[in-house]
């Protein structure tokens, strides 16, 4: 397809409305404005900051952000009452560029068992304070809520009273995530050509994922003439959430030319926004999770493997680092092969004869048995026993940790500099268990360290369940990720730690070392 024939879809980001409605997905006023500041980064194109009448901390974000973000389409939105109006118009009047967005219900359903009102009724509110808006702001997007499971006709009716009204966005939310593909598709269709004025507004699609068709909804309707699609981050939001930033933006970016359309997304920042709203919301990510699921780039069957090895495109559609999502595409576990296993340690800057290697191989098999994976560091192990060579920089030998419930926490980390053959003893305190470790640790290091991020997961249950930790740390303005297992899972977050910090000992030249060669 000829570049110039591609059409821009325009990203509305509600994750910090729609999205924070999730439970437990509440965010303090601070943090919605360095969410904001990201999402700006990324390349959204509107953001919808929250619902200004629901607290005096909602429509100070608000106005923040409205004041702050200059470059962004900021979009207040309300319900349709004069009231929720009014404070959205104030919160965002500092905007360089705003809009308004109204709602109203529209099925049957939710006219019955919720508003208790008439079609007829439903229809005067929606005339009224679409106009009464218009006073305020040009830009109008209205919403008919559940417009998937309102009648046709209905819906129509609906629209062309808005349009009549004044408003120039007609955004038709999938509410409750019901809708199929062509169904959804179909109504986007008949409004564009079957309802008066429907020809001169923008369409907008609002899905949820329900049945998990939000990204396939959404595309349906850019097929059939939307021109928006709102999302949020991660997907983030009510019940199964919304429809996904990172997946629609990729499934636009990598089907560009099928598609017929593209994004102002900068996939570069996908990643870091991604990870930025999970902690903020304190919502895990999900392994399997497309695009940015810890999964979604790593192989472990060792046909998939050998196949990466030779040409990445073998089993990878998309490139993770246009994403900024750090390369880590082989997990070694008890899938994966010798090749693998070469691969890995050639890394290292290590080359094993065959006898070696299957002496690697054979204790790695024994070990992946047993817990699943095998952390880098562990791998590093096996290959010095059978070399006879100590590799790392820092061996972490025995953690220990005080905690009372009231007081801080004290720890002790026995720790071996390989380099200098010394084992010496550390201590530190903190707030919580980590926090001591940690301190500690540090003082072993020869470089400063940044502890950037910690995630804990529990590799099966029961009593004696092993826990994995997983560690991400800046070093000379890099980062570098380790992982740690064992059942004590404060001693995982030690050995994720120290795990990192070789790494960055090995790739940051802090110890250099000269590639071995051995056989």
């Amino acid at each position: 397809m000829d570049q110039s024939a591609i059409k821009r879809v325009n990203i509305f980001d509600t994750t910090l409305r729609d999205g924070e409605q999730a439970p437990g997905a509440s965010l303090t006023p601070e943090e919605k404005v360095r969410i904001a500041r990201q999402l700006a980064k990324l390349g959204v194109d509107v953001i919808e900051p929250g619902f200004p009448i629901s607290s005096q901390g909602e429509f100070r974000a608000v106005q923040q952000i409205s004041r702050e973000l200059q470059q962004v389409e900021i979009c207040g939105f309300a319900r349709a009452m004069k009231e929720d109006i009014d404070q959205a118009i104030e919160a965002t009047k500092d905007a360089a560029r705003r809009r308004l967005h109204l709602f109203i219900s529209s099925s049957d359903i939710h006219l019955n068992f919720q508003l208790r009102k008439s079609r007829e009724q439903v229809i005067r509110i929606a005339r009224e304070m679409v106009a009464y808006a218009k006073q305020f702001v040009d830009r109008i997007e209205f919403s008919p809520m559940d417009s998937s499971r309102t009648g046709e006709a209905f819906l129509m009716e609906m629209v062309e009273a808005v349009i009549g009204e004044g408003a120039t966005i007609i955004n038709i939310p999938d509410t409750v995530g019901y809708a199929l593909p062509e169904e959804f598709g179909r109504i986007f269709t008949v409004l564009r050509t079957q309802v008066r004025g429907g020809d001169r507004v923008e369409y907008s699609a609002h899905c949820h994922n329900d049945l998990g068709l939000a990204v396939a909804n959404s595309l349906a309707a850019i097929r059939a003439g939307a021109t928006q699609v709102e999302v949020t981050v991660n997907g983030v939001g009510e019940r199964a959430g919304n429809c996904s930033l990172e997946e629609l933006a990729m499934a636009i970016e990598t089907r560009k030319q099928s598609l017929g359309v593209q994004t102002g997304i900068r996939t570069e920042e996908i990643f870091e926004t991604s990870r930025m709203v999970s902690r903020f919301m304190n919502f895990p990510i999900a392994f399997n999770k497309p695009i940015v699921g810890r999964n979604s780039f790593q192989h472990e069957a060792g046909i998939h493997q050998d196949g990466l090895l030779k040409d990445r495109s073998t089993y990878e559609i998309m490139n993770p680092d246009q994403m900024g999502i750090p390369r880590n595409m082989i997990i070694l576990g008890k899938h994966s092969g010798r090749h693998a296993i070469r691969h890995r340690v050639s890394e290292y800057g290590i080359r094993l004869d065959d006898e070696q290697l299957e002496q690697v191989y054979s204790r790695f098999k024994e070990m992946a048995d047993e817990q699943k994976t095998v952390t880098d560091d562990q791998l590093i192990g096996l290959v010095g026993s059978a070399i006879n060579e100590e590799l790392e920089s820092y061996s972490l030998i025995d953690v220990q940790v005080v905690t009372h419930n009231r007081n801080v926490k004290v720890a002790s980390a026995r720790i071996k500099n390989v380099e200098g053959q010394q084992e010496k003893v550390y201590s530190g305190v903190g707030s919580g268990p980590v926090e001591a470790l940690i301190t500690c640790m540090k003082q072993a290091l020869s470089f400063h360290v940044e502890f950037d991020d910690l995630e804990l997961y529990s590799l099966s249950s029961g009593e004696n369940a092993s826990g994995e930790a997983v560690v991400t740390i800046s070093v000379e303005g890099r980062q570098f990720r380790g992982t740690g297992v064992d059942a004590d899972i404060i001693f995982a977050v030690g050995k994720a730690f120290m795990s990192a910090c070789n790494q960055a000992a090995r790739e940051t030249g802090v110890r250099q070392k000269k590639e071995k060669s051995i056989g």
